[in-house]
């Protein structure tokens, strides 16, 4: 744990060590301010609630996130550091977690950062609080998904750029997984198992769920399992690379 403790800390810091991560989290509340009070069409519904919010989440995180994501090892491979992080007192999941940690708490802090949204909205109306906090719950656990696929792809190559592109793709696949337009793929020859298999991967189903005010514990199981998933399938990428 101390290791990871380390190694999370030198990772945070260097996030607002360059002027990037403050130009991420500008660029991430103006926008999530454009899309709610004008693409969402926030005062034409006259509604005081965050749905608009929320809903921009996932559409949002597919670009952003993966591009948290695509410096996590692409840079360290191609810079060369990864094999001197290999050569330290730590094991390749324990730098897949302190690494991990540190990009879901720099998100997390983006995320935070738009309260004033959810201060305004109690200025302007009578919200339910409740599920806005478990929006902001299902939205950070989603974050942490695409993080984790963000990742595992980054570490299977040496350009950010290619990294950046495969990660969007991936996720894009696992909002789209509920969607008709892909199950219709597997409806005509694959078994209904595997049908409903599929639908239970999209990120949008789940997180739909919390932010209607239901923390039901399936979908926190699912992003656990997502999450878990992909920093074990991190793991062993970086382990076949050490040994390549």
């Amino acid at each position: 744990m101390n290791m990871i403790k380390a190694l999370f800390r030198r990772e945070l810091q260097s996030y607002f060590a360059t002027p990037v991560a403050y130009v991420f989290i500008v660029i991430f509340l103006m926008l999530m301010g454009a899309f709610t009070f004008y693409l969402g069409g926030f005062y034409e519904r006259g509604q005081a609630d965050l749905r608009a919010f929320f809903n921009f989440h996932p559409w949002l995180y597919l670009f952003l996130v993966p591009a948290i994501a695509m410096r996590l090892w692409a840079e360290e491979r191609k810079s060369g550091t990864v094999e001197f992080l290999m050569t330290l007192p730590i094991t390749p999941m324990q730098a897949v977690v302190g690494k991990f940690l540190a990009a879901w708490v720099f998100t997390g802090i983006a995320l935070l950062l738009t309260f004033p949204i959810w201060i305004t909205v109690n200025y302007l109306g009578e919200p339910d609080n409740g599920t806005i906090l478990a929006a902001y719950i299902g939205s950070f656990l989603m974050a942490g998904g695409f993080l984790a696929i963000g990742s595992c792809l980054s570490a299977c190559t040496r350009n950010q750029v290619i990294a950046f592109v495969l990660s969007v793709v991936v996720c894009f696949g696992f909002l789209l997984s509920g969607f008709p337009l892909v199950l219709d793929l597997f409806s005509g020859w694959a078994p209904q198992v595997l049908v409903d298999g599929v639908a239970s991967l999209s990120f949008l189903t789940h997180f739909a769920d919390i932010s209607r005010g239901v923390i039901d514990l399936r979908d926190l199981v699912y992003f656990a399992l997502v999450i878990a998933a992909f920093l074990y399938a991190n793991t062993i990428v970086l382990d076949w690379k050490q040994a390549d």
